[in-house]
């Protein structure tokens, strides 16, 4: 059982005046979520939680035509597409009929918001307006979401998903004290929604875990421990920057569990006296997006394509009392997603978005993990 649990920051913690997008796209937009945080300690002790922030059109529909929030060379658009041309069933994004491709497009925009916690997690020090993280390159248009953050030697690395109509793809940031960041560019160049580097080296070089998406996945053999799927993947690199995907698979979806059906990678691996310690989502189908829940596994410290150890029970699983205060905003239910963790002595505190729409943090002794 959790030591503590929280909801630390929910869409009632954004000012939107301050908001990057303010006055600037001539509608009125709301926070559709503040979520799926990147975690790490800062410098002075206080932790540093990386709010994913999706604003979104309070109405996107008007004149037979919903629209679509495009950041282009540092101005913010909007796209028109006429109603008949669209399936608005997803209260996330809307889908453009008659494509070959499935193709959508976002009546939201996600951008960063750094916000610092006191050392337990347990309260807002301050919120950073100033150093929001907004797309500033052609693949970031449609926004950035899902950082990850991890701290090697004496850099701290995030990594993030970035949409645009190029591609959905890895980009990566840099800061030397985890307050000014620094785009480094595409690290990934393909559908990629999970790569966590990390916390350390491993025969002196960087590694990650990936989750590459397709339309088609091959199966494995009748009676297989595996189903075929989105997978937790396996990448080294010499400089974080150029990546060579690793021979060997690494954390698979199960046969014998209906709850892991899809995975993905969740906080970054953090090293402990056993090995890597990789907190990742199993989803099991529930007829709509699914249920999200977290898991555990530990990997070898040499080779983390080496499962050591997997817990069978839930981590962490959605609690609707935490967001019961915000039911007024909620548009979807049974998801937590963990985004970060950091080591704090005798438990480890750790960071999800909880139904897509609020920061959670919860902390797990580490006799769990013995």
């Amino acid at each position: 059982m959790p030591l503590a649990d929280r909801l630390i920051f929910t869409p009632h913690d954004v000012d939107l005046s301050r908001s990057p997008l303010a006055q600037r796209l001539g509608a009125e937009t709301y926070v559709l979520g503040a979520f799926n945080p990147g975690l790490t300690w800062l410098p002075n002790g206080n932790l540093l939680l990386m709010v994913r922030v999706a604003e979104a059109l309070r109405q996107p529909v008007w004149d037979g035509h919903v629209h679509a929030i495009r950041w282009a060379a540092g101005e913010v658009m909007l796209d028109a597409w006429p109603l008949d041309a669209v399936d608005m069933s997803d209260p996330r994004v809307f889908a453009l009929r008659d494509r070959v491709s499935k193709t959508i497009a976002l009546t939201s925009l996600s951008w960063l918001l750094p916000v610092e916690l006191t050392p337990d997690g347990g309260a807002v020090v301050a919120i950073d307006y100033d150093r929001a993280i907004v797309p500033s390159a052609p693949y970031q248009c449609y926004g950035i979401e899902d950082p990850r953050i991890s701290r090697v030697g004496d850099r701290w690395l995030m990594t993030v998903c970035s949409i645009s109509p190029e591609r959905q793809a890895t980009s990566l940031f840099s800061s030397r004290d985890a307050r000014d960041w620094s785009l480094e560019g595409l690290v990934l160049d393909h559908q990629n929604k999970d790569m966590l580097i990390f916390e350390g080296l491993i025969g002196g070089q960087f590694w990650a875990q990936t989750r590459p998406l397709g339309d088609v996945y091959f199966a494995y053999p009748p009676g297989s421990d595996w189903v075929s799927g989105p997978a937790i993947n396996l990448a080294s690199s010499p400089d974080a920057l150029h990546w060579k995907p690793c021979e060997r698979p690494g954390i698979r979806p199960s046969a014998g569990s209906r709850a892991t059906a899809r995975i993905g990678g969740g906080a970054p691996p953090v090293l402990t006296e056993r090995g890597w310690l990789s907190l990742w989502h199993g989803v099991e189908p529930n007829g709509g997006v699914g249920t999200y829940r977290t898991y555990w596994s530990l990997l070898d410290r040499d080779d983390p394509s080496v499962i050591i150890a997997t817990g069978e029970a839930p981590l962490i699983e959605a609690n609707p009392a935490l967001t019961a205060p915000l039911k007024e905003l909620m548009y979807l239910d049974d998801i937590v997603f963990t985004t970060g963790i950091v080591d704090a002595g005798d438990h480890y505190i750790v960071a999800s978005g909880e139904a897509d729409l609020a920061c959670r943090i919860t902390q797990i002794d580490k006799a769990v993990f013995a």
